[in-house]
């Protein structure tokens, strides 16, 4: 893994209306990526929908998933750019491992599904 600590502000920092966000760690294997992404995603969903029937975990449980999602990107905590690579791998195993465990993946999902691939018999 490379080391950031040299990349300039533009490689670090995005502007979207007028405010300053910080951008993902670029040494996130694609894979990683995809799944903090998911877990993210569906933490955003869970903020947005959970004012429709809240028992009063769903709110705390969306916004947790969000916040994990958001430190395993490199987005919040520690800034990437001043971690070792063996930080930033510590960082988003640690999120995906409990964001794993908080959603754990349901038997049948994306995994078990048929590619869509056509049969011979048709």
């Amino acid at each position: 893994m490379t080391d950031l600590r040299n990349t300039t502000d533009d490689e670090r920092f995005f502007l979207h209306s007028g405010r300053r966000w910080r951008k993902t760690d670029p040494s996130l294997p694609e894979d990683v990526k995809a799944r903090l992404m998911s877990h993210l995603g569906r933490g955003r969903s869970g903020v947005r929908n959970s004012a429709k029937g809240d028992d009063g975990a769903a709110l705390p449980r969306a916004r947790r998933t969000v916040q994990l999602a958001k430190e395993g990107l490199g987005e919040r905590g520690t800034p990437w750019w001043e971690q070792s690579a063996a930080e930033r791998t510590a960082r988003w195993t640690a999120a995906l491992q409990e964001l794993d465990r908080m959603h754990p993946k349901k038997p049948g999902g994306p995994a078990g599904r048929a590619t869509g691939d056509a049969t011979e018999d048709g």
